[in-house]
């Protein structure tokens, strides 16, 4: 151990360089012999601060502390005599509260003054000269030339980044409003030792994995001078440095930290998020399994980009989303002996679910019925499956499904996303299913709080995304923790996703992007926060076995009691949504979501009514049509006519009374949903 540390000891004061280059002095708090480091710590603006540094580092900057060369001794050259005066170092420890320092021994004047001179030495040429050069060789020892050089390429390693950053912080004008925040997060971002993710890393495995990706800053923000506030030290560390303010109007930084399996920074390329996120899934469907996996956040952090692949102006590169990549392995694993003795078959789907209502994308956006058979298996009737032979048709059904999807303007984005877009690649074998892997770009998250609008259409998108997500994440809970219910029909979306979230071999990856930007900083940390919950939600064994033992029933009871509303299929996992999300949906959201449903549902059968008195007034035209000729003969029956008259009025006086009085009802409901839209009074202001 002291042939290692050489003369380091805890409490000693020692030089280290910061990142930034600054130089100062730090105390030794602890020693780690199994990867030759020390552990020093600092007093900063009143806060200690501390990291952990390796030997070379250390042993570059404070020669005094390395280990002793031996150095071989010449005849000309005899040690010095024991009385010759030598300077030490002595440490002097003291709490770290206080000021801790290291002192030179020094005599002091009374000792001078009691204590004789020692006897004069006569000059010794040759001894000074050994001196010397013991000195020299100890200063200019090999340990000490290879410490720098490897100090020298690990400070460039570290360096590139913070160059880069101080670049950009010069280019910002002095004088700008927000100068003073770009100061405090380069001072933080200085103290922070980064090691980002690399392709080095493992891959783990996860049945419910969730990731952050944050993209770089655009150039509308690089325009407007805005701040990049998100920092990703690490492969799992997410933080946002959120702006506040007190009462004395001094502003300063709020260091939020979050936890991830993986986290992306602005460096990360489709291919690298790929890799960690759906890339292991693949082999999931081909053993039979369901797979998902999901971008979530504010429109414009990076979801179409990262699922649909990049964007060259309005172009899109399909061929680098995570669509294509795939498809890319799917077909890549087909060829595998194992597989490929399976003779299975690739088929996608690709289809959109906009303000409840679901659109096939690649039949002209036919709309479609979602239902269920009597097995409760959820059948979308009229979905087209395309068969693809190669990743080149699965690129060109990507086209024209990005070519009709839904978007539309919103307070946060010029081109929201107004819909979910899925992306499924199907296996089957000898027809039937053999596994599924569904891909989902989610309408961006901020529509989701547009619940109260002036405009129905835009209250009716922002209920019905809220409500899918807060869907969604509950089926992500009771896939978690293997619970007997799971809410899918709480919302269109989780309801075509069900046999995504049962059965044992079943996974599911989110990758939440986030803006960096300082102006999107509270829909950041929304995304981030609901990220945070639904990775809580699968490590909390207590839950979990409380679940087991409570039961589904009594809650819904419960619920039946506390809301009043009348029970349901549907309903059922709207109240069981709400409940477990008492924190972020009040009594009248719910009344709201629930007057919503209920619009929803009325609209459907109302539409649906509709055709069928087209198709039944097509009947009666041909049926009125032969009555009307047989008058032009001369001796036609009156009697005959009168009653075959009498009997189609009668059949369209019961047919249309029942459709007016279900348009009434849901002429009602609009009012109804109005009404509600207008009493929300959520317990959190803000989107999910």
């Amino acid at each position: 151990m002291a042939g290692i540390f050489g003369k380091i000891f805890v409490g000693i004061y020692v030089e280290i360089k910061r990142s930034d280059g600054r130089i100062h002095q730090a105390m030794v708090t602890s020693l780690h012999e199994d990867n030759e480091s020390v552990t020093v710590e600092w007093i900063e603006n009143g806060d200690t601060k501390g990291k952990e540094i390796d030997l070379e580092s250390i042993f570059a900057l404070n020669p005094d502390v390395a280990p002793d060369d031996e150095i071989p001794q010449s005849p000309e050259a005899p040690l010095p005599p024991s009385n010759v005066a030598k300077t030490s170092k002595v440490p002097k420890v003291c709490p770290l509260t206080s000021t801790v320092g290291t002192t030179r021994a020094r005599p002091s004047q009374h000792s001078q003054a009691a204590e004789p001179p020692p006897p004069a030495i006569a000059p010794q040429p040759a001894l000074n000269q050994a001196l010397i050069q013991q000195q020299n060789a100890r200063r200019k020892s090999n340990c000490v030339k290879e410490v720098e050089k490897l100090q020298e390429k690990r400070e460039k390693r570290r360096l590139q980044q913070q160059e880069l950053r101080e670049k950009r912080a010069q280019e910002v004008d002095v004088n700008l409003p927000n100068y003073e925040i770009m100061c405090m997060i380069r001072d933080f971002r200085a103290s922070l030792d980064y090691r980002p993710l690399t392709t080095n890393d493992l891959i783990e495995e996860h049945r419910i994995c969730v990731c952050v990706r944050a993209r770089p800053l655009n150039k509308k923000e690089l325009s407007t001078k805005d701040l990049d506030v998100i920092t990703i030290p690490s492969k799992d560390v997410v933080m946002v440095h959120e702006p506040k303010q007190k009462v004395d109007l001094t502003r300063y930084l709020e260091n939020q930290t979050f936890r991830f399996d993986y986290a992306f920074d602005e460096n990360s390329t489709n291919e690298m998020v790929y890799r960690f996120t759906a890339q292991p899934l693949v082999e999931t469907i081909f053993e039979r399994g369901m797979a998902t996996c999901f971008a979530y956040g504010q429109t414009g952090s990076g979801k179409t980009h990262t699922m649909g692949g990049d964007f060259s102006g309005k172009n899109q590169d399909c061929s680098k989303g995570i669509y294509a990549l795939s498809a890319r392995d799917v077909f890549l694993m087909l060829k595998k002996p194992n597989y490929k003795k399976l003779d299975l078959q690739v088929f996608a789907t690709f289809f959109e679910i906009y303000s409840g209502k679901v659109f096939d994308l690649l039949n002209r956006k036919a709309k479609l019925r979602v239902l269920e058979d009597g097995k409760q298996q959820v059948q979308v009737v009229g979905l087209q499956e395309r068969e693809v032979k190669c990743t080149e048709d699965v690129l060109k059904l990507i086209e024209v499904g990005n070519s009709c999807r839904t978007s539309g303007q919103t307070s946060a984005n010029a081109h929201s996303s107004r819909s979910h877009a899925v992306f499924q690649i199907i296996l089957r074998r000898r027809g039937k299913m053999h596994g599924k892997f569904s891909l989902i770009d989610l309408a961006g998250n901020e529509r989701g709080a547009d619940t109260s609008s002036a405009d129905r259409q835009t209250r009716l998108e922002g209920a019905e995304i809220n409500k899918s997500l807060l869907a969604l994440k509950e089926c992500i809970r009771a896939l978690g923790r293997n619970k007997p219910h799971t809410p899918f029909r709480a919302s269109k979306l989780t309801q075509v996703l069900r046999d995504s979230f049962i059965g044992e071999n079943s996974r599911t990856c989110m990758i939440a992007t986030i803006s960096p930007g300082m102006a999107s900083c509270e829909n950041t940390l929304n995304t981030l926060r609901y990220a945070n919950r639904v990775k809580e939600l699968t490590v909390d064994p207590a839950a979990a076995m409380e679940s087991r033992q409570g039961g589904h029933v009594n809650q819904l009871e419960v619920l039946e009691a506390q809301w009043g509303v009348g029970s349901s299929p549907q309903r059922d996992d709207l109240k069981l949504l709400c409940e477990q999300n008492e924190e972020e949906v009040s009594p009248q959201l719910f009344t709201f979501h629930e007057a919503v449903s209920q619009l929803v549902e009325m609209e459907e059968q109302v539409l649906e009514d509709h055709r069928a008195v087209f198709q039944e007034s097509i009947r009666w035209l041909e049926d009125e049509k032969v009555l009307l000729e047989m008058t032009e003969e001369v001796d036609y029956d009156v009697e005959s006519y009168a009653t075959q008259l009498e009997q189609i009025l009668d059949q369209k006086i019961d047919i249309l009374t029942e459709l007016r009085d279900k348009v009434k009802s849901f002429r009602c409901a609009l009012q109804e949903e109005e009404q509600a839209s207008k009493q929300i009074t959520p317990k959190r202001p803000r989107a999910l």
